[in-house]
């Protein structure tokens, strides 16, 4: 068989250093895929350091990546969406049971027995799955995205998981034009959503610490920016959100912006911290009905929704372009929030 170079992960407190495994054969639904690029997502740092161990396992050797952007180099026999030379994408998932409510619903993030672009492990495979920090990838058709043509393909690597994930609790809880919509973190996830928000026609609100990011905050479409942890500057919002989205990695108290909710308003969270958030106080959800909530990347279909919607509005993320051999230092950089906004690789350099 095939060789494919890669980089990965060895175990959780080494860099990751090149790597090489065995291509896998495509079958005959499947997609081969050469990697252009590859958006690095904070998950990517928490998975190869094993941080999440209180719901999942990291499996070495690794390899992460799961923004992807590529061509088709072969198409299996029965493949019917793709050809070689189409330009596609694969997100965070590779593989679901297909028959489950959550399956047919398009709702594949939720099945139980759902795949992920690396670090699930594949009993046919015989090994995990390895994702995009590498020159190829086979992937089944139905978990395959098609790229809308025009977009940037290295600042579109990213919606792939970023753009997906604040995408789907803002049509899930049907944010409408004119609605005060608020967004906690202005990284990653957050400057993706203060595009998408504004483009539903939202009246957008970002909610930062750093002072340093309010003009990059009116620069990408937020129409007000609060210091959040500027107790004056948060008290004149309270009460006034419908909806908050929550892009922060990081325990904090989350009790400030609970109060921010109108009744019935909710706050979701898309952010993981690798530690828990500190209980807020529950009179702050009685008294005003409110709610907190979770949301979990995308479906298949609402993902492909999301690419076409931001080819629309020709929204794609901000990035900065790394070769393979700076992994190790843009890992370093995101630990310090040293980002804008998202890092990712020129697969070609590999």
């Amino acid at each position: 068989m095939n060789k494919t170079r890669a980089y990965a992960a060895y175990n959780a407190t080494d860099e990751l250093k090149p790597f090489v495994f065995e291509s896998d054969s495509v079958k005959p639904t499947d997609v081969a895929i050469d990697i252009l690029y590859c958006g690095i997502c904070h998950s990517d740092l928490h998975s190869a350091r094993n941080d999440w161990t209180s719901f999942t396992q990291a499996i070495y050797p690794m390899v992460p990546g799961h923004e992807i952007v590529g061509v088709v180099r072969e198409a299996g026999q029965q493949v019917t969406k793709f050809k070689k030379g189409d330009v596609v994408g694969v997100g965070c998932l590779v593989g679901s049971c297909r028959h489950c409510g959550e399956c047919n619903e398009g709702l594949e993030q939720f099945c139980d027995g759902k795949v992920f672009t690396y670090n699930s492990y594949l009993p046919e495979l015989g090994r995990a799955t390895y994702g995009g920090y590498a020159e190829h990838i086979v992937v089944s058709e139905d978990f395959v995205l098609s790229i809308p043509e025009g977009m940037d393909l290295a600042k579109t690597a990213p919606l792939l998981c970023a753009g997906i994930t604040v995408y789907s609790p803002l049509k899930h809880w049907k944010v409408q034009p004119g609605d005060r919509v608020g967004v906690v973190g202005l990284g990653g996830l957050g400057h993706v959503a203060v595009k998408i928000a504004k483009a539903m026609g939202a009246y957008v609100v970002v909610f930062t610490t750093s002072i340093n990011k309010a003009l990059e905050a009116k620069s990408l479409g937020a129409d007000e920016v609060v210091i959040s942890n500027d107790e004056a500057d948060m008290a004149t919002q309270k009460s006034r959100f419908s909806f908050i989205l929550s892009t922060v990695a990081a325990s904090h108290d989350l009790d400030p912006y609970v109060a921010l909710l109108k009744r019935d308003g909710v706050i979701v969270f898309v952010g993981l911290p690798s530690e828990n958030h500190p209980s807020p106080f529950m009179g702050n959800f009685i008294f005003g009905r409110r709610s907190m909530a979770g949301s979990l990347i995308g479906g298949i279909k609402e993902t492909q929704e999301m690419l076409n919607f931001c080819a629309e509005h020709n929204i794609t993320a901000d990035i900065e372009m790394i070769s393979m051999k700076e992994i190790n230092v843009a890992y370093q950089r995101m630990l310090k929030n040293d980002v804008k906004y998202r890092f990712v690789i020129d697969m070609s350099s590999l």
